[in-house]
């Protein structure tokens, strides 16, 4: 059950037929009317009937269409990808990629093994990271929750040899020969761009894949791509950019705006398919945000970019948004800004010292580190502010004291109590007896869970304390587990406390029959 690469004019027809809009019309058409019908429809509703609910459908489905088409144009006509080739590291990018990931791997066993990391390829890196996302992504997802994804990195002859393995459904073998073509997806809600984009990366590149599939065992991809240096040195990318001289390099940011955020979702590939679900959780703009982030560090304005990195931290840790894609897509605006200053400074025509640029790269890099270090640190702060008030509200969810009258009042203990609680239980009603002045406590066990004998010798002591305040215990609902390990380890309530055999026995008696 294998899909194997041997004809060494497999991949070159494979783009052929990626590029060939015939073949994939019916595909088009298949894809692209559902939600423009539906935009046609709601555009219709809201000529008798005015509602904004139907204006945001339209807007979605539209969306959608332009998604699936832009998906369909990168992938069949790969010579608009105008990204400059680079030295990278695979295994660097497969590290990076799965922290991506963290909040998907909880039940997920991650097996990495990397060999050769430092056997880098000559490739168009952006293309290559989207590709091994696309992979990850549809690895976890064949996994109903638990699994396993095993990820190896080796060098073989003049090859980087990738291996991505799931344990997942698996694939039809009939389906495999069909894999990496537009439209054909083995998910129901799949459109089958992110494997043609696999496919189309790898054999731009010469490279090669390998598919084993097995239905309910999962799957395995082998990706063979060659190793290619660049003797060249380059330097910084030449853009197309509005310039004038009078501009000053704030204005030339936003007269580039577009420009600007075109390079950035170059950069940003991985993150830039999550800019609509990141404003949708969390009511968060990341391209305004990108512009704003770059206005105040081109003007050094630090106060406010530390103002503004505090009130990102917060956002980012109270919707629990991936923080890995917050680090990746402050390093690609970093990038980008990068590219913006070298083509400003190309066209002025400035003959800068060394010394220039280091200087100049050092304060800027210096304010992005204090963006970073400063959203960190709020991101941190604001979790563990969470942290204390759940923990907090878990305190006294685990010690409900109820009061039933002003002197009496109701501990009902309910599940598990390890001695972790016991010292909760101890602080808590300690200080409760004290502000409160209760003069009688009513301990109903009933509903606990059977407990070690050191944490029933725990809450004698509690008892003990109890007494000390002026404060009488009465407990009720000792159930049997509970009475034959008192029984077998020596230890009794009755020296400390009243016993009753219910909880409204004892409410009857302290009450004089008005029970609740």
């Amino acid at each position: 059950m294998k899909v194997l690469d041997p004809i060494p004019c497999q991949s070159e027809k494979h783009l052929t037929q990626l590029a060939s809009v015939g073949q994939i019309a019916a595909g088009i058409a298949h894809e692209v009317r559902n939600p423009l019908t539906a935009v046609k429809g709601f555009l219709q509703l809201l000529e008798h009937e005015s509602n904004p609910e139907y204006i945001n459908i339209a807007q979605l489905e539209l969306e959608n269409a332009l998604t699936t088409l832009n998906d369909l144009l990168q992938v069949s006509k790969p010579e608009q990808e105008n990204e400059e080739p680079q030295s990278f590291l695979i295994a660097v990018e497969l590290e990076s990629i799965l922290n991506l990931f963290q909040d998907k791997i909880y039940d997920i066993q991650i097996n990495t093994s990397y060999y050769d990391t430092n056997s880098a390829i000559y490739a168009k890196k952006n293309q290559f990271k989207k590709a091994f996302f696309n992979l990850i992504k549809n690895a976890l997802e064949s996994m109903n929750e638990t699994g396993s994804l095993t990820i190896s990195h080796f060098a073989e002859g003049n090859e980087v040899v990738v291996c991505i393995e799931d344990t997942g459904v698996g694939i039809p073998n009939e389906k495999l020969s069909l894999l990496g073509t537009p439209f054909f997806s083995t998910k129901d809600l799949g459109t089958g761009m992110g494997l043609t984009q696999v496919f189309s990366t790898v054999y731009q590149h010469g490279g090669r894949i390998n598919v084993e599939s097995e239905v309910n065992k999962g799957t395995k991809f082998t990706l063979r791509i060659p190793v290619r240096n660049d003797s060249k040195n380059r330097g910084g990318k030449k853009l197309n950019l509005t310039y004038e001289e009078t501009l000053s390099i704030k204005e030339y940011f936003l007269a580039n705006k577009d420009t600007f955020e075109d390079r950035l979702l170059e950069e940003a590939i991985n993150v830039k398919d999550k800019i609509d679900e990141i404003h949708r959780i969390g009511n968060i703009n990341l391209l305004s945000n990108a512009h704003k982030l770059v206005v105040l560090i081109v003007e050094e304005r630090e106060h406010e970019l530390i103002s503004f990195a505090k009130q990102e931290g917060s956002a980012w840790a109270k919707y629990s948004l991936t923080i890995a894609f917050k680090l990746e897509w402050i390093q690609a605006i970093r990038r980008t800004v990068w590219d913006f200053l070298y083509n400003f400074d190309v066209t002025k025509n400035n003959d800068h010292s060394s010394e220039f640029y280091f200087t100049l790269e050092k304060n800027i890099n210096r304010q992005f580190d204090q963006f970073l270090n400063s959203f960190f640190i709020q991101y941190s702060r604001y979790k563990d502010e969470l942290l204390d008030a759940q923990r907090k509200l878990l305190e006294n969810l685990s010690v409900p004291i109820i009061p039933i009258s002003p002197d009496i009042s109701i501990l009902p203990l309910i599940g598990a109590i390890d001695c972790f609680r016991a010292s909760t239980i101890e602080d808590k009603l300690i200080t409760e007896i004290g502000n409160s002045h209760i003069h009688t406590l009513i301990l109903d066990l009933s509903g606990a869970a059977v407990m070690e004998i050191d944490v029933i010798q725990h809450l004698i002591r509690i008892i003990n304390g109890v007494s000390m305040m002026g404060c009488k215990t009465v407990i009720t609902g000792l159930r049997p587990e509970i009475v034959k390990l008192i029984i077998n380890s020596g230890t009794t309530f009755e020296h400390v406390a009243e016993l009753k055999g219910t909880l409204q026995v004892a409410l009857s008696d302290y009450l004089g029959g008005n029970t609740i």
